[in-house]
């Protein structure tokens, strides 16, 4: 119990203070006036009295420091009375302090004297009671007894200010007492002493001048001393005083350098052996079991005390602090296992919960692994260094702060290549390291700030959590960009690579390549988004250095990813924040190395996307040797913001060669950031700067080099918008520069933007406009064979580029005359592509005319193309140019003559067809539409004209037969069929013209009659459009009553003997003609559109030939109970089906032929009545046509007796007559289906 807790003293014990006999002539200003009421003659007076008990002694002194505790100042004002009095009573204690033999007596007393001396104006006393020291210690025979006065000295030097000093002056010779002490054989005593000693060497004065005296005695026998303390007191006091020596590099050295042999004190028995500083802080238990020193002995780094543990820790980094090349080896080898005992410590450390421990024990590990001579190797086998690596990692996941920030600098001075070179190299430790170290850095970046106080008092919180964060965050990146470096290292030795012991079909996780590739995406993953995030709170110099450094080294690690990982950074705005980082930080020469990092990381980061861009060429060699020099001499002058940066870029003075590496600099910074929409400079401003930078290029007659050209044509065409344009200085400036590089293929960059700057000025276009669109299509990617050649006009959604370069063809329509050059002057894959943009171009845009010039154009280019192409039927890309021919023929708005190019084309193109065989599909198909086209789209002259054209083409013809004749031998749907409809609607053409025309005919067709019919009897799987083709051609043949001089219908081999109704319906058999009945029937039942209107026309001929052959056959074959059948089969499809254009026209065919059977007069007014309620302008001319044939047939044969349903007819009939009936234009009658071109006007027809 201490006296401040001493409860009010009674009566009894007020009394036992004062010595009875003469307190009473004692002056009362000596009598402390409070309690305890300490008299201080009568404590003079008792204290000395041998009479008087220890006990009552005791009593006296404990409540004197009651008093001074509780009572400060009066104690003062009691013994400031009278000095001689004061210095009395201090010998008073000090002489009772050496007489006593009771341990807690003699610490009340030395309490009291250091309490007493440390009061102010006690300069005398304290000499005096130095004196008293200087005498006992002198006077003592053994230093036995020399442990009170020891005890007293250390305590006043640590208390008291500059008495180490004044005692080492004045009391020199006390060392040599010191000295006898040290070698009693009382650790008691030694420790005393040693806790002395402690403090005079604390004192720099004292240190410097007692450095001869541990020179030449005190460090031999302090380092026995040290190495054969076994009490706790002892090694405490050892190791305090060993920190104290440790921090002048003298007795650094002097220490270092002694190794002394050590005897034993107690016993003979105990052999002598030698004994150094490395070896007493650093022994292992192990090796010392089989010695006379027990492992409590001295080894303090791995001792279970936690004290001695952080004293010892202190004490070796202490030794590496001051010269670490030196001192390491000793420490190294001093450890007979090497580092291990320190990693066993670590690891031992870490079931403890002294943090200071954890601290300690990771700064010595630290101190080792960084201040160790590389050529020495520290952990001898890869086992070791894993344990290590396991331990850090246990460290740095640590919840306290401290400890995990001293872990991941001592992880950074781990990840050293001399360190890891122990085979085989522990990459999947290393990784869980990392893994470790940046799992930690990211929790801690997460920690929400407590933001509950307020005022200036959160804002500093705020700032110091921050600057915390900045510091763990570096350290995290400082250990990463050290593993960085490891990586590099080990890339120049094969036995780095990998595990040689590794199985071959293990899993290649523990290789080279494998860590190079966790640490790109550790740092994709983790440290740049942290890296990011902190930046929002601050930015700091170094760790942004840092944190550039490993970029840039991941360029080296993984060089097949480098370009890849560089187009990332650059899609982040990096190239921004390092240029925002150099202009903030690097202006003058401040932090120079910052510059230097961010130069080299924007270099690397430039040659990369250089050298393999997205959008454009890659440098030639010499081009990337040309911008590595400017950017090397450039960069590192850049430090100046964005608009001083414009400012520079604008400069129109005389500019030297330096100052305009430094704008070639600046610009090709500003177009990557802008391929790569990182779009932070203002590009109004831009647009100006790039323009003034030309012309002062031209001023002084310079020539870029094509990589500046391709960036400001870039910059130009990205920045500008549509009401700034280019001065026609520019466009002359920018003319020059192109004029003088060889291929325009090095300066162009793929964009929609770029190719509307080339084709918006007429300078440009008619200089370089043919060069950029064939560069345009060879970059374009192949997918345009993709887009619907079925869908329509305006429904389409094209690619994006596809899309922008339809705008610049619509806004100027006569760069279509470039686009045909490209045609014929074009490699094939870009001619290719540039027909299919033609095509679909024409046939989205229905508003663009291609008439005149244009349209001559269009056709001079296309006739020269099928000049060349007639030698051969193997041209790639005939095909397309074929369509394209089609739809330019298609896009005729109003039947048109064809004139005498028309008429060359159409001969060119049927002399192809002459020179193709069947399996020619891609040739002929193109070929027939056009045809096709030419017979069905312009007026009948010209019909009359291409017809006679074509029917003198006999290669053609014959060509036409053998396709015919394929139709047979086709089975089901083939790539064949669609071609195979072509060539029956293209017959079915020719005949028709032929008849109507009565042109010459140079080659008659030969087709089988009874084929044709079977066909149509018979479909099986025949498609709908090859159906309505064969049936366009019977209806022709049928409506020509077979009498074609073109078209021979030659009968089968197997045909039955004639019947006389045979003989009337000849070329037709009445059975044929029953079983092509009932062909329709099944054909219309599909239900198909086109197929019904074929099937409905075909029957409406075939009743015809009937009729003028036999009414009566006609009439049974209108009569037919099946077609009844058929007929409400269509008309169950829903509600007002009878609208449909196909059934109209069969129920017309049934009233004309007066088939009740089929349709009785009740059926045709409850039709008339369901037509009266219909809203006439919501149908379509075709079915108002049907209905109005409908309607007259109906009148025609009288067959409503009802006034009312005639009164409904007739209403009817006046609502149709009073509406027009427009003939549909001649583009929307054109249908292409299945690549096969279909008037439908002809089918229906």
């Amino acid at each position: 119990m201490t006296a401040a807790d001493h409860p009010a003293f009674g009566r009894d014990e007020e009394a036992a203070l004062l010595l009875e006999r003469t307190h009473h002539r004692h002056d009362p200003r000596w009598l402390l006036p409070v309690s305890p009421h300490v008299c201080m003659a009568c404590a003079l007076e008792l204290l000395p009295e041998p009479g008087v008990s220890l006990v009552r002694k005791k009593h006296v002194v404990f409540c004197f420091q009651d008093a001074l505790v509780r009572h400060t100042s009066l104690v003062a004002q009691l013994v400031a009375q009278d000095q001689r009095v004061c210095i009395h009573f201090v010998r008073v204690l000090f002489g009772l302090l050496n007489s006593v033999e009771d341990g807690s007596m003699a610490d009340l007393c030395i309490e009291v004297l250091v309490q007493l001396t440390t009061q102010p104006n006690m300069e005398q006393t304290i000499r005096c009671l130095m004196n008293e020291c200087h005498r006992e210690l002198c006077n003592l025979r053994s230093m036995g007894g020399s442990l009170a006065t020891t005890t007293l000295l250390g305590k006043l030097v640590d208390t008291i200010p500059g008495l180490a000093d004044e005692l080492v002056m004045e009391h020199g010779n006390l060392m040599e007492h010191l000295l006898r002490g040290l070698v009693y054989p009382n650790e008691g005593v030694q420790a005393s002493i040693c806790y002395l000693y402690g403090k005079l060497y604390s004192s720099p004065t004292a240190a410097e001048m007692l450095s001869g005296h541990f020179r030449e005695k005190l460090c031999a026998l302090f380092l026995s001393t040290l190495d054969s303390a076994q009490t706790k007191d002892l090694q405490i006091n050892c190791l305090g005083l060993l920190r104290q020596l440790l921090k002048y590099d003298l007795f650094v050295s002097l220490i270092m350098n002694k190794s002394v042999p050590v005897e034993g004190a107690e016993s003979v028995e105990r052999p002598s052996r030698e004994t150094s500083l490395p070896l007493v802080l650093k022994k292992n238990p192990e090796s010392l079991c089989s010695s006379w020193v027990s492992p409590m002995d001295a080894t303090f780094l791995l001792s279970r005390d936690e004290i001695l543990q952080v004293a010892s820790s202190h004490c070796i980094t202490a030794v590496l602090v001051h010269s670490p090349a030196k001192h390491a080896v000793a420490f190294i080898h001093a450890d007979i296992p090497g580092i291990e005992a320190v990693v066993r410590s670590l690891q031992g450390s870490q079931q403890m919960t002294n943090t200071e421990l954890h601290t300690q024990g990771l700064l010595l590990f630290k101190e080792i692994l960084t201040r160790q001579p590389e050529e020495i190797r520290l952990f001898t086998s890869s086992a070791l260094c894993r344990d290590a690596s396991r331990a850090l990692q246990e460290a740095v996941s640590s919840p306290v702060l401290a400890v995990a920030a001293e872990a991941l600098r001592a992880i950074s001075a781990f990840l050293r290549k001399d360190h890891q070179s122990s085979l085989p190299v522990q990459y999947r430790a290393l990784r869980a390291l990392l893994e470790a170290m940046l799992s930690r850095c990211m929790e801690f970046s997460q920690t929400p700030l407590n933001r509950r106080s307020l005022g200036h008092a959160c804002s500093r919180n705020s700032e110091k959590a921050t600057l915390r964060k900045g510091s763990f965050l570096l350290s995290t990146l400082e250990g990463f960009r050290n593993a960085c470096r490891l990586a590099v290292e080990f890339q120049g030795e094969p036995s780095a690579q990998e595990n040689p012991f590794t199985a071959p079909s293990a899993e290649k996780e523990d290789t080279l390549e494998a860590f190079s590739e966790y640490l790109l995406s550790a740092c994709d993953s983790q440290c740049i988004p942290m890296v990011m995030r902190y930046s929002e709170e601050a930015t700091h110099p170094k760790l942004m250095e840092v944190f550039l450094s490993i970029l840039h080294s991941l360029f080296v690690i993984i060089p097949h990813m480098k370009v890849k990982f560089s187009r990332k950074l650059a899609d982040s705005s990096f190239i921004r924040l390092t240029l925002e980082l150099k202009a903030r930080f690097c202006s003058g020469q401040s932090h120079s190395s910052l510059n230097q990092v961010c130069s080299s990381f924007l270099y690397y980061m430039c040659l990369n996307l250089l050298s393999a861009p997205e959008k454009t060429e890659p440098l030639s060699q010499e081009e990337l040797s040309a911008v590595s020099e400017f950017l090397q001499h450039g960069l590192p002058h850049i430090s100046s913001r964005t608009p001083e940066s414009l400012a520079f870029l604008s400069d129109r003075q005389y500019v030297e060669a330096a100052t305009r590496q430094r704008q070639y600099c600046i610009l090709l910074l500003f177009y990557l950031a802008h391929i790569h929409d990182d779009r932070f400079v203002p590009e109004a401003e831009l647009f100006v700067a790039v323009q003034s930078f030309l012309l002062s290029l031209q001023d002084q007659g310079e020539c870029p080099p094509p990589v500046v050209c391709k960036a400001s044509m870039y910059l130009l065409a990205v920045c500008g918008d549509k009401d700034s344009a280019l001065a026609e200085a520019v466009i002359s400036a920018i003319r020059k520069f192109l004029e003088g590089i060889p291929d325009l293929r090095g300066v162009y960059t793929h964009h929609p933007l770029l190719l509307r700057f080339f084709l918006a000025y007429p300078g440009l276009m008619s200089r370089f406009g043919h060069r950029v669109l064939e560069l345009w299509f060879s970059w374009e990617e192949s997918g345009y064979e993709n887009l619907d050649d079925d869908s329509s006009p305006g429904r389409t959604v094209f690619p994006a580029n596809l899309a922008a370069l339809f705008r610049v063809l619509q806004s100027t329509p006569s760069i279509l005359l470039i686009l045909l050059d490209l045609v014929y002057s074009s490699p094939v894959d870009t001619a290719r592509k540039v027909l299919i943009v033609l095509r679909v171009f024409l046939w989205e845009n229905e508003d663009v005319k291609v008439g005149g010039l244009i349209r001559g154009h269009f056709l001079l280019i296309l006739q020269r193309l099928l000049v060349e192409y007639g030698a051969s039927t193997s041209g790639g890309n005939l095909p397309l140019l074929l369509n394209l021919l089609s739809l330019v023929q298609m896009r005729n708005e109003s039947e048109q003559e064809l004139d005498s190019m028309a008429m060359k084309l159409l001969h060119q193109v049927s002399m192809l067809c002459g020179k193709c065989s069947p399996a020619h599909v891609d040739i002929l198909q193109p070929s027939f539409n056009f045809l096709y086209w030419s017979l069905h789209q312009t007026t009948p002259s010209s019909q009359k004209r291409a017809a006679a054209v074509l029917l003198s083409s006999t290669a053609l013809l014959e060509l036409l037969e053998k396709m015919l004749a394929l139709t047979w031998t086709e089975t089901g749907s083939s790539p064949r069929t669609p071609l195979l409809s072509s060539a029956w609607l293209l017959t079915a053409s020719f005949s028709a013209q032929q008849h109507n025309g009565n042109l010459q005919v140079h080659r008659t067709l030969s087709v089988e009659l009874n084929q044709v019919l079977k066909a149509l009897s018979f479909p099986k799987k025949m498609s709908a459009l090859l159906s309505a083709a064969i049936l366009r051609f019977l209806r022709t043949a049928l409506q020509q009553s077979f009498s074609s001089a073109l078209v021979v219908l030659v009968p089968s081999g197997d045909q039955p003997l004639s019947t006389p109704e045979d003989a009337v319906l000849a070329p037709l058999g009445k059975s044929q003609v029953l079983a092509l009945l009932i062909g329709l029937q099944n054909l219309l039942v599909q239900k198909d559109p086109l197929l019904s209107q074929a099937c409905i026309g075909c029957l409406e001929a075939l009743l015809d030939y009937l009729h003028a052959r036999s009414p009566d056959i006609a009439l049974h074959v209108a009569s037919q109970p099946w077609n009844r059948f058929l007929l409400f089969t269509l008309l169950d499809a829903g509600e007002n089906s009878f609208l449909r254009p196909e059934i109209l026209r069969l129920m017309t065919l049934f009233v004309q032929y007066r088939s009740s059977c089929v349709l009785s007069r009740e059926e045709v007014g409850l039709i008339l009545q369901g037509a009266a309620l219909v809203d006439l302008s919501a149908l379509s001319n075709d079915t108002l046509q049907a209905l109005h044939g409908f309607l007259l047939q109906v009148q025609s044969m009288g067959l409503l007796n009802d006034q009312h349903m005639t009164q409904t007819l007739q209403s009817s009939l006046e609502g149709l007559c009073s509406r027009t009936f427009p003939a549909q234009p001649l583009f929307q009658d054109m249908l292409c289906l299945g690549g096969v071109s279909v008037s439908q006007a002809h089918i229906r027809g």
